[in-house]
């Protein structure tokens, strides 16, 4: 039986709290698998730097693709029917690295269930929106996003312990089960769905419709700003360890995660009832600065302090920028466009992550390590400047009355 348009004000309900609980399984699968694809493919299949690298990197290229349609697939399908399906082909895909004898075999399963992992994302996450209280969209995303910010740590740990001394299987065998338990629990959820409207069905034959269906232009300009922050933190993910280990400060490349997980867990608690309660340029803008000047600590000769101060500031600007920023779009779009503003949104975090290390690979030769991290400072420093033309300038106050 569907429920009514307008949620209830509480937020911790069986649902939200179900729906948390299968995004960290799904999360596990991506961060798990993204840990340990690379050093498999050579393992395995004897692959090559950049063929192992592909192996790895071939889940965004099939995430960012499936995020192309996802919001025009929650239009036909409906948020449960897609979750349903993404998650069974999620499952498959898991079952399927058992079976990949071969590399390109590998590179399907892996662009499959990198298809899979978009449209369920994207489902869930759209799904997610209607249920949380409007008037605590910004606290709740923040909540939500919780249990990605725990499987950025758990899954590469259990990476580490699964594949000891090559045991590859039991890492596929982990997925399998991680994925199959994300899918019962979706079944377990309640997915409200948008009530049909003829503005809808008119939507289908509108001029232009086929690119709004897959990018919504209310929610593209927030996006934008992401996929500007993106890049600058897929500088951290992709070349942090090799720039520390360069300077030998092996170690550091560990705890710098673990003080970036603590960090995004405890900002969390509360700038999503800052931006509630104060608005939005209340906590963009100071998560902006926090964020950049995480990236500028970064770009000078590494120290145990500027390790340390990076990570929480990037942990504390980036980790709660997101939700915040995601919070945006969605409150940018009627309800029955929540799917493409999650679709657009996640689309250009993606590309930023996903493709801003094939930009950064070629400015390393030659700027250096500490000259690339000093250029996404500057990149950083744009982004503030972006989010107030886009948005900063013409934002309101606290949503408490919002639709």
């Amino acid at each position: 039986m569907s429920q009514p348009h307008d949620p209830p004000a509480k937020l911790f309900t069986r649902d939200f709290l179900l729906a948390g609980l299968a995004n960290l399984f799904i999360s596990m699968v991506f961060y798990l698998l993204m840990t340990s694809m690379a050093l498999y493919a050579v393992d395995r299949f004897q692959a090559s730097d950049s063929a192992a690298g592909l192996a790895a990197s071939i889940f965004v290229i099939g995430s960012v693709t499936a995020r192309l349609f996802a919001g025009k697939l929650l239009q036909v399908l409906g948020r449960k029917r897609l979750t349903v399906i993404s998650l069974c082909l999620f499952v498959l895909a898991s079952v399927m690295y058992l079976f990949s004898g071969t590399l390109w075999l590998l590179l399907v399963v892996r662009f499959v269930h990198g298809m899979a992992f978009g449209a369920g994302n994207t489902a869930i996450a759209t799904a997610v929106q209607s249920i949380i209280p409007s008037a605590r969209r910004s606290e709740g995303t923040g909540y939500f996003g919780l249990s990605t910010t725990l499987s950025t740590a758990v899954g590469p740990f259990l990476a580490v312990l699964l594949a000891a001394n090559g045991n590859y299987t039991s890492v596929f065998v982990f997925c399998s089960i991680s994925s199959a338990a994300a899918l019962l629990i979706c079944l377990l959820i309640r997915m409200p769905e948008p009530r049909p409207t003829t503005e809808r069905h008119v939507s289908h034959v509108r001029r232009g419709s086929f690119i709004r269906s897959i990018v919504s232009p209310a929610a593209l300009p927030i996006s934008l700003v992401i996929l500007v922050c993106g890049v600058a933190y897929s500088g951290i993910i992709s070349f942090l360890a090799p720039f520390l280990i360069s300077s030998s400060m092996a170690e550091a490349a560990s705890w710098f995660f673990v003080v970036y997980a603590i960090t995004v867990l405890v900002s969390r608690l509360f700038a999503g009832r800052i931006q509630d309660r104060r608005g939005d340029n209340a906590i963009m803008y100071p998560l902006l600065v926090i964020f950049a000047l995480g990236m500028a600590a970064l770009a000078f000769d590494p120290s145990n302090l500027s390790v340390v101060s990076a990570a929480a500031l990037t942990g504390l600007g980036f980790g709660a920028l997101m939700p915040c920023a995601q919070a945006i779009a969605v409150n940018a779009v009627p309800p029955a466009e929540l799917g493409i503003a999650t679709s657009t949104f996640f689309l250009m975090l993606d590309v930023g992550i996903g493709f801003g290390p094939v930009a950064l690979g070629l400015v390393i030769p030659h700027l250096g390590y500490t000259g690339m991290f000093g250029a996404l400072t500057v990149l950083s420093v744009l982004g503030i400047g972006m989010y107030f033309q886009v948005h900063g300038r013409h934002a309101r106050g606290s949503r408490g009355n919002a639709v």
